[in-house]
């Protein structure tokens, strides 16, 4: 048989196999991508502890407190707390302990916390870092 014009194209079963193989990867991909994604987008709320962890060290330097229950927001130097709202992530510091929960946005973030202990007031201060943002692999 003289065949003077091949088929062209793709038979059926190799567009199933490439639609699989790309359902395959995609289904892999997606979580990969998500979690990635959230630890980065969670960073931005690690960072917001800076300001109040500068503030709690700066105390100490200058020997404001006498134990780590006078580290509470608002007091002895400490930033003020940061109420968690739609568009603010939570800031609070009590007891040396500085809590940091993610804004109430609706998202898979929402009240995602992390917190970051004082381990004493006396320079150099040692943090001891916990929170449920350990558990998603946030922090």
């Amino acid at each position: 048989m003289n065949n003077k014009n091949p088929q062209k194209g793709f038979t059926l079963i190799e567009l199933m196999i490439t639609v699989a193989i790309i359902g395959i990867l995609a289904a892999i991909a997606l979580p990969a991508y998500q979690s990635y994604s959230n630890k980065a987008r969670f960073a931005e709320a690690i960072l917001a502890v800076d300001d109040f962890r500068i503030s709690i060290l700066v105390g100490a330097q200058t020997g404001k407190f006498t134990a780590l229950s006078d580290v509470d927001a608002g007091t002895n130097g400490v930033r003020p707390q940061i109420v968690q709202s739609n568009t603010a992530h939570g800031i609070n510091v009590t007891d040396g302990a500085i809590t940091v929960t993610w804004m109430s946005d609706g998202s898979s973030l929402a009240n995602v916390n992390y917190i970051l202990t004082a381990q004493g007031i006396v320079p150099p201060v040692q943090w001891v870092e916990s929170g449920t943002c350990k558990a998603s692999g946030y922090c």
